[in-house]
């Protein structure tokens, strides 16, 4: 059996309009959470509606996907923000997708950056702080997801933020424990597998140069824009099915 339980997410109503992609509803009952467009770098008010229902009826927990609204780059350019600017456009966004879950009798769970955001909160400690600061703002009990390394801890040791430890499933890790962001390269299905064997048994993962590192993991993230992401997740839940990443650490601690 594994050490561990796990929480597996992936990102939702990445569109607008009638560009959608499709492939999203059919994964919602492989995972444990996810993380739907706020209407800032993607989703439009339906099909943010379409998507709370869908979680609802499944019992999926909820997060709020923020980003740059960088129009045509769908959120994959960076942007220079202040710290004002930071704060506006994460309360922003996070503020509309609660109002819109709060019509629904829902609550959202956690927030996590996407794209370019994504990689500079990944990167940058400054700007990482300035992101849970203001999810801080909104609320204090709000989990905040992203890539596990030291500056994610450094922040919730700064802050006293909750957060999410996300390790990407199918992307390649650097020797200096950085995945290979927005490439469209994607490892093959068998390491992959491997990779959640082995964060579940030995919480260690496998660089590019063969090296294992320790790693701390609450959640793994699957790629909806990965061709196999449908076979991938099915034979994941093969191996542990996911639990969401609050519940995982309630049972830890004795709560349940």
């Amino acid at each position: 059996m594994p050490s561990k339980h796990i929480d597996f997410n992936i990102d939702a109503a990445q569109g607008f309009g009638v560009f959608k992609n499709n492939k999203e509803a059919e994964l919602l009952d492989m995972v444990s959470s996810v993380n739907i467009s706020c209407g800032f770098h993607a989703g439009d008010p339906l099909l943010i509606r379409e998507y709370l229902l869908k979680c609802k009826e499944k019992n999926i927990t909820i997060g709020a996907h923020i980003g740059f609204n960088d129009l045509q780059g769908l959120g994959y350019r960076p942007m220079e923000l202040s710290n004002e600017e930071i704060e506006s456009i994460v309360l922003y966004q996070v503020g509309a997708l609660a109002s819109f879950a709060k019509a629904y009798s829902l609550t959202i769970d956690h927030v996590r950056p996407h794209g370019a955001m994504y990689k500079l909160a990944s990167e940058n400690y400054e700007f990482s702080l300035a992101i849970a600061k203001a999810i801080q703002k909104f609320d204090k009990w709000l989990n905040y997801t992203c890539l596990d390394n030291s500056i994610l801890q450094n922040v919730a040791d700064e802050t006293g933020i909750i957060i999410n430890r996300e390790v990407f499933v199918d992307k390649t890790y650097n020797q200096e424990f950085k995945p290979e962001f927005n490439t469209g390269k994607y490892i093959n299905d068998d390491d992959a597998l491997n990779r959640i064997r082995t964060i579940l048994f030995s919480s260690q993962i496998k660089l590019g140069n063969g090296v294992f590192m320790p790693v701390n993991c609450d959640t793994i993230h699957f790629d909806t824009k990965n061709p196999n992401i449908t076979q991938l997740l099915k034979k994941a839940n093969e191996i542990i099915i996911p639990t969401p990443v609050n519940y995982n650490k309630a049972e830890a601690s004795g709560w349940v």
